[in-house]
């Protein structure tokens, strides 16, 4: 939840709260020691229905009503994914990954051969037929060793800012010290850098480095878990903000907190609910947000696009957020599960998906084989939905035979 520099993460849980939404408020599901490696390998005519349904790899979504869906989205990221796989930081990430199966030379193969079935294929039946007969499917042992994950949406949010403070706009955004690779550890608390309340940085370390102020202190807060922001400035222009660097915390969860001490029902949590239990406790963000001394700093990204991880975009729908010391970076992989979409009056409605995606994200809060975070894209509807994804589902890769 691009979890960006305009980069969504960079080892960091601002993927959580509204990475997605929900990310932050779940934590991470404790289950038995299990199994290694974290993906297997699973053969589908020795699978039950119920387990790979015949709809597995039949992504309907490519084929819309003008015969291209968003086909160009998945392409970009299959792109996107080719384009990192050559980096150097490529080389070292597959070097490390633990599963020998997935090397990078073959990742980079099944990409490029995936690359031309969707451009060839020309109905989802031809697609799904073509991998079910080239490809090898690896399945996540989820977070019960039965390849059950937990999936959570995050987005790019856009907030209304100023680029100088005035009585409305109060709570700052701010760029990274210059000297902060020489601040002693602990590094300083949140409280201690901008106090309580959020209005006291220009009174310490943070005087002088503003960058963008913003009416609401949830939302200011939020652009930190978020890691980037579109803000609709009151001169009339937009500028784009992302992560460019962090305090050495562990990020602690607003709504984690909240359901600790009983302000809300775990299985009400929704980002809805959130925000309305801070509409109607405000004076709690003094005390909830705090907590959370994990503080995270921005630079202005020239309107470029939400990056992740791999310093490649992420895509709608198409990018995923897994834990990269486990999962395949860059890699080819298909997700099934619920997604919110709108119905012609406008109500979101969650409905079943197999989805073809690149995993090129992650964050400091997606931990384990059971986690997924899906990005929504930008915006107001992309919010929406991404704060009602709080579901389960599978997770598979797939290797060129």
């Amino acid at each position: 939840m691009g979890r960006m520099r305009s980069r969504l993460t960079q080892q960091i849980s601002f993927l959580c709260l509204l990475w997605g939404c929900a990310l932050g408020w779940l934590p991470p599901v404790q289950a038995d020691p299990l199994p290694s490696p974290p993906l297997q390998r699973v053969e589908p005519s020795l699978l039950s229905s119920e387990d790979f349904p015949a709809l597995f790899g039949r992504d309907d979504q490519l084929w819309g009503a003008a015969g291209q869906g968003d086909r160009a989205t998945l392409l970009q990221a299959i792109d996107h994914s080719l384009a990192y796989l050559q980096t150097p930081a490529a080389i070292a990430a597959y070097e490390q990954y633990p599963i020998p199966t997935f090397n990078r030379d073959r990742v980079w193969r099944s990409l490029e051969r995936f690359r031309q079935l969707v451009v060839t294929s020309r109905s989802a039946a031809e697609l799904q037929a073509a991998v079910l007969q080239e490809f090898e499917i690896y399945q996540s042992v989820g977070y019960d060793g039965q390849g059950t994950v937990s999936f959570t949406g995050y987005f790019e949010p856009t907030y209304r800012a100023s680029r100088v403070p005035t009585e409305s706009y109060r709570y700052p955004l701010y760029r990274v010290p210059p000297d902060l690779a020489q601040w002693s550890l602990p590094h300083p608390t949140r409280s201690q850098l901008e106090g309580t309340d959020g209005l006291q940085g220009s009174q310490g370390r943070l005087r002088g480095l503003e960058l963008v102020w913003l009416r609401d202190r949830l939302e200011a807060y939020l652009v930190q878990v978020q890691g980037s922001a579109r803000l609709q400035l009151t001169d009339g222009t937009v500028m784009t903000v992302g992560y460019d660097a962090r305090t050495e915390y562990p990020y602690v969860s607003l709504g984690r907190e909240l359901i600790n001490e009983g302000k809300i029902r775990a299985e009400d949590l929704s980002l809805p609910t959130l925000l309305n239990y801070f509409r109607r406790h405000p004076a709690d963000l003094d005390r909830y947000i705090p907590r959370n001394n994990r503080f995270i700093f921005f630079r202005e990204t020239q309107g470029a696009p939400p990056i992740g991880t791999l310093e490649v975009p992420v895509m709608q729908e198409r990018s995923i957020a897994t834990d990269r010391t486990l999962m395949p970076p860059g890699a080819l992989a298909l997700i099934q599960t619920q997604l919110p979409y709108p119905t012609p009056t406008g109500q979101l409605v969650n409905r079943w998906v197999n989805r073809y995606v690149l995993d090129q994200d992650t964050g400091g809060a997606i931990r384990g084989p059971g986690r997924v975070d899906i990005f929504l894209g930008s915006g107001e509807l992309a919010g929406d939905r991404a704060g009602l994804i709080n579901t389960t589902g599978r997770l598979y890769y797939l290797l060129l035979k």
